[in-house]
């Protein structure tokens, strides 16, 4: 295993340490914790919290500020935060106007969030969540019952977090959360699978010719293993699936073109490039984005996302946001 660590055990702390300190005007991290958050609360706002297993990329390091997530809580790498961590976070983000949760369909993570939640309101504190579930190619996993949570969920946190900012009730974005759930779809493959640094070893093996279809972002192998293709191929074979799950097609579409952490943004600017032609008389694609958004540490690959959108979303989308990394 060659990784840039110093020690598997202190990385989710040296991590979140090296976050704050790339933007300490901003961020900070909660005592005794592994909880990120902004640094100044805007107070009567409702405030939008994410909660997983490190490991993920932006979907960490860049989420947080004005504009998006107000608080994360970081887990060890692909595993979940303990509830008491999440309620340490649902206390310090509640301005009053109550706090929503973006949780990703895994089974640890929606567990201990619901644990969180109820000791929560237990000390009067209003708390909502969604569950994203946006990944078309697993119903049920190792890690779920139903499909699983990815790429799709940087949607909701830029969505809902330009809502917060505009002091809509936790009612009003738990209403759009839901219309994003229902609109939103995606798909991976791989070329290479990750390590985790705890473990040292690649999550599943491949051969130099081979890739593996509907991968997860906890380095969960696909669901069907093929000989490795050119990437227009791979494009059509991923987004075909992904188009085969929206009935109603008019309207206007964003495109998410994600690496998995190790591609090459050549290679996936090679895929949009595709993707763009191809779709072209099949939707209407007026949001591109192309880059690391949700990543599964090293892994070598690509998912692609599409949210069908109506008039707020694109609005929501394009809004202002001021954070390490930004979803413009």
């Amino acid at each position: 295993m060659k990784k840039i660590i110093n020690n598997p055990d202190t990385i989710v702390d040296e991590m979140i340490h090296g976050i704050v300190k790339a933007s300490p005007d901003k961020l900070q991290i909660l005592e005794d914790s592994t909880v990120v958050a902004r640094k100044n609360f805007t107070e009567d706002k409702v405030c939008l919290l994410r909660r997983g297993g490190s490991g993920h990329g932006q979907d960490h390091a860049g989420d947080r500020g004005e504009g998006m997530l107000d608080c994360a809580v970081c887990g060890e790498v692909f595993t979940s935060p303990t509830p008491d961590q999440v309620l340490k976070a649902i206390e310090a983000s509640n301005t009053g106007s109550g706090v929503f949760m973006v949780v990703k369909n895994y089974t640890g993570d929606v567990m201990n969030f619901e644990m969180a939640k109820d000791m929560a309101e237990m000390n009067d504190i209003k708390v909502d969540y969604i569950v994203v579930n946006d990944d078309v190619a697993v119903e049920d996993s190792l890690y779920t019952a139903g499909r699983r949570g990815v790429a799709g969920t940087v949607f909701f946190h830029k969505i809902l977090g330009a809502m917060a900012e505009e002091n809509k009730t936790l009612e009003e974005i738990k209403e759009k959360a839901e219309h994003l759930k229902k609109n939103v779809r995606s798909m991976g493959m791989a070329t290479k699978p990750c390590v985790n640094p705890t473990s040292g070893e690649p999550s599943f093996e491949l051969e130099d010719d081979e890739m593996e279809i509907g991968i997860g972002i906890h380095g969960e192998p696909g669901i069907r293993r093929e000989a490795l293709k050119p990437a227009n191929e791979i494009a059509k074979e991923l987004i075909d699936t992904v188009l085969e799950e929206y009935e109603e097609k008019q309207g206007n579409f964003a495109l998410m073109v994600n690496g998995m952490g190790q591609t090459p943004e050549m290679e996936l600017f090679i895929v949009n490039n595709y993707l763009q032609d191809y779709l072209k008389d099949k939707i209407n694609i007026t949001k591109t984005y192309v880059g690391n958004y949700m990543t599964s540490i090293d892994m070598a690959g690509f998912s692609v996302t599409l949210l069908r959108m109506d008039d707020t979303d694109k609005k929501y989308l394009e809004a202002k946001a001021e954070t390490l990394k930004v979803v413009r």
